[in-house]
């Protein structure tokens, strides 16, 4: 120990550890391998997520006096409204029908992107 200005001082030892962690980074066996089977299963995943907003799933209430068309991305793509069924004039019942068929196509949205999509999130919802 050195001291300087009477505070001790450790001496430090330094070690060329270069060659030691060039070989902490020698590849594990198969690691190319897995390496490409998660690049495959990326490209899966993003092709299955693709098609997923291009399928749509039609949700109805009022016995089909309003009907909402769902991507399985949970994107409403329309809804429709009989026109007798606005021309009714009960505002309230055209929400509660609207409010109906939204929350029901949100609902097989859900269902159809965890159908497509459960291979790749093992059972997890998405």
């Amino acid at each position: 120990m050195c001291t300087v200005g009477g505070v001790g001082l450790a001496r430090v030892h330094l070690v060329d550890r270069s060659r030691d962690m060039a070989k902490s980074r020698t590849p594990l066996p198969g690691g190319r391998n897995m390496f490409s089977q998660v690049q495959r299963m990326q490209a899966e995943l993003a092709q299955a997520q693709a098609e997923l907003a291009e399928q749509t799933i039609e949700a109805s209430a009022g016995g089909g006096a309003v009907k909402v068309v769902m991507s399985g991305t949970q994107e409403c793509r329309s809804i429709t409204i009989d026109p007798a069924l606005i021309q009714s004039g009960d505002g309230s019942m055209l929400q509660d029908l609207v409010l109906l068929a939204v929350n029901q196509a949100i609902r097989d949205s859900q269902l159809l992107a965890a159908r497509r999509l459960g291979p790749f999130t093992g059972g997890l919802a998405p």
